[in-house]
């Protein structure tokens, strides 16, 4: 497999589903049984025998849709209440109805990973139909289905699906995601004491303790990169549950340097944004070629302007001319790249040009605001400082009072940090995710793709009454 491919969703198929008449429900099953073709549907086509039944019985399904692998009685579903096997019957009849026939033979279209073709081709040659490969439709992107390889990818997946789905000719963007975004949220969240406590929600997760949240273990990667990357800030402030003094600083202080963290921060920011831009431009290439990838706003050209406006800002802060004015060139350079695709892609005329103007000016103004916004990194790194240390000073306070003092000490140091614990972990998580989603991923994803839904209802091969 080419690395290409590694970073990108599966290669999609298009593929024929064709089948004598009489065959067509034993393909459909063998279909539903593989369970990795999308079938193309007609929505608006009428229920058949089974859907009219569901219809009159008026009831609620209560768990999934099964297919019957014989043909069933339906009037006996009916009798005996099977909702399971009518829902998957009408399953069944949605996609015969979606069927072009022609003569004694039908056919459906639809979608297969290009990998899996041969094995189902196989399967259904035994019922008597064939899977055919396709070219595919003009103008028609293919269903995105991500490799999902590992627990690890599974666990940093839900970053970019709540986002959207993954355009299918963009790369696969999760594992840099989920890095990225625990490590904003561990300088965010930082305290070894309180990143010990995630590492150990994530030992419990992955041993499906408690029980009631046994749905959520296969997270336990994600809490786990979140509590190492919290632990290792938490050690680089020499924060311990607060400036407890247990740990050194061995980086800085974040209430006594919160300049140096600051910039720390927006330079952070910078980074990523370039590795966004970065991936921004192969993904325009992707889906549009060079020329695409040259002129987008979140291509070489955005990419140019970024890179000239910060070492612009560099080269004045450290009063470096040669630098400055190579920088100015490049960012002119991307200015005039961007404005040349704005201006492609508007009416033309006057009309266009104000347009190209304005857009101009937008893109200038989101790449400082952008860049900007990652100084909250830094700020809500202050606010769980500060918060430490009031919760260490009062604890501080209360020990030296005797017995009563020591108990209300112990009070303060286990409220306080739970409480700290929870807001910051809460605010943290949520401003992390934000950075994400508007800083990176609008530089990432120029639209969203569809995701690759397979029709895969379980199939019961039992006898079922006729």
């Amino acid at each position: 497999m080419r690395w290409s491919e590694t970073v990108a969703p599966v290669r999609m198929q298009r593929v024929a589903i064709v089948a004598p008449q009489a065959a067509l429900r034993e393909v459909l099953v063998r279909i539903a049984d593989a369970g990795c073709v999308e079938i193309d549907r007609i929505e608006e086509a009428a229920p058949g025998p089974a859907g009219r039944r569901l219809q009159r019985m008026a009831a609620t399904r209560s768990g999934p849709a099964v297919v019957a692998g014989a043909p069933p009685d339906l009037d006996e579903l009916e009798r005996e209440g099977r909702l399971d096997l009518l829902a998957g019957e009408a399953q069944v009849e949605e996609r015969s109805a979606s069927a072009v026939r022609g003569g004694e033979a039908v056919a459906l279209g639809g979608w297969c990973p290009a990998a899996e073709v041969p094995r189902v081709a196989g399967r259904l040659a035994a019922a008597g139909g064939s899977l055919v490969p396709l070219r595919r439709p003009r103008g028609t992107d293919p269903p995105t289905l991500l490799r999902g390889r590992g627990p690890v990818h599974r666990a940093f997946a839900p970053l970019v699906t709540t986002y959207g789905t993954v355009p299918y000719a963009d790369l696969d963007p999760t594992w840099p995601t989920g890095i990225a975004y625990v490590l904003m949220f561990g300088l965010m969240f930082g305290d070894a004491g309180h990143g010990a406590l995630l590492l150990l929600a994530a030992l419990l997760l992955r041993l499906g303790r408690p029980r009631r949240l046994a749905s959520l273990c296969g997270l336990w990667p994600f809490v786990a990169g979140a509590g190492l990357a919290s632990t290792l800030a938490g050690v680089a402030y020499g924060e311990f549950f607060g400036p407890t003094g247990v740990l050194p600083v061995l980086w800085l202080n974040p209430l006594e340097q919160p300049e140096r963290l600051l910039v720390a921060a927006v330079g952070l920011g910078g980074v990523l944004l370039s590795l966004a831009y970065a991936a921004g431009t192969v993904n325009r290439w992707r889906e549009g070629g060079p020329a695409r990838a040259l002129y987008a706003t979140s291509g070489a050209a955005g990419f140019a302007l970024f890179l000239g406006l910060g070492v612009t800002g560099a080269g004045l802060y450290l009063h470096q001319p040669p630098c400055t004015t190579a920088a100015l060139v490049l960012a002119l350079g991307g200015l005039v790249l961007a404005g040349a695709g704005l201006y492609g892609d508007s009416a033309g005329g006057a009309g266009g040009v104000l347009q190209t103007g304005v857009e101009l000016l937008d893109t200038v103004v989101r790449i400082f605001a952008n860049t900007v916004s990652f100084a909250r990194i830094a700020a809500f790194g202050l606010t769980h400082a500060a918060l430490g240390q009031v919760v260490w000073r009062g604890t501080s306070a209360l020990a030296g009072r005797g017995a009563g003092g020591l108990a209300g000490a112990v009070l303060v140091f286990a409220v306080g940090n739970a409480l700290t614990f929870a807001l910051e972990a809460l605010v943290a998580g949520v401003q992390a995710l934000r950075l994400e989603f508007y800083e990176l991923f609008s530089r990432v994803f120029e639209g969203l793709g569809r995701p690759f839904r397979p029709w895969h209802p379980p199939v019961r091969h039992t006898e079922v009454n006729r």
